[in-house]
């Protein structure tokens, strides 16, 4: 069965955004999209795979997960597909109709999870955001947290669940010379 992985860069105090979306504040040193080009390629948006040179199938995901609010940031750039080299799902209450036909549209994230997960193929990235990541909660199997050096204050959180402890496993760290820590956990689910 295939692995749900929310893999998403946070601060240090837990937000991936900032109250309106944006996430200027995160790193943009090299050494940061170098480690992210070697070791997640699939992860980049096609204009800076296609900028670096980079081609060619993921290494961990073939599928990614935007929520809408998420999914808007690149909407508002100009851009329907960030990863048109990915399968890509946008959960949405209020879109009818798909701005690409390379995204699908779908409001129930559980059910689509559930039937990505009983596929073959490789893990499947949520991308975003923190409401999305608190819905499809039981179905995360893996945490990639990327913490950025940078307290914010407020903004959109990394799960937004209201009190649910739940339970991780610490699998692996690499801190990078930016200050960037990327820390990966398994799930324990109940």
């Amino acid at each position: 069965m295939r692995k749900l992985t929310y893999y998403v860069a946070t601060s240090l105090d837990g937000f991936i955004a900032s109250p309106t979306g944006a996430y200027d504040y995160f790193s943009a040193e090299q050494d940061y999209f170098d480690a992210i080009a070697a070791e997640y390629p699939e992860t980049l948006p096609a204009g800076y795979r296609a900028f670096k040179g980079i081609s060619g199938p993921g290494k961990h995901f073939d599928t990614v997960l935007e929520g809408r609010n998420t999914y808007q940031v690149g909407l508002d750039a100009g851009v329907t597909n960030a990863y048109p080299h990915l399968e890509h799902h946008v959960f949405s209450r209020t879109l009818t109709k798909s701005p690409d036909p390379g995204v699908k549209l779908s409001s129930t994230p559980l059910a689509t999870v559930r039937e990505l997960k009983a596929r073959d193929g490789l893990g499947i990235w949520l991308c975003g955001g923190g409401a999305l990541a608190a819905e499809l909660l039981p179905e995360i199997d893996a945490f990639i947290i990327k913490v950025n050096p940078v307290l914010v204050g407020q903004g959109i959180r990394l799960v937004d669940a209201g009190y649910a402890p739940h339970r991780l496993k610490l699998t692996g760290t690499r801190t990078l010379d930016c200050g960037v820590v990327f820390l990966s956990y398994d799930h324990l689910k109940p």
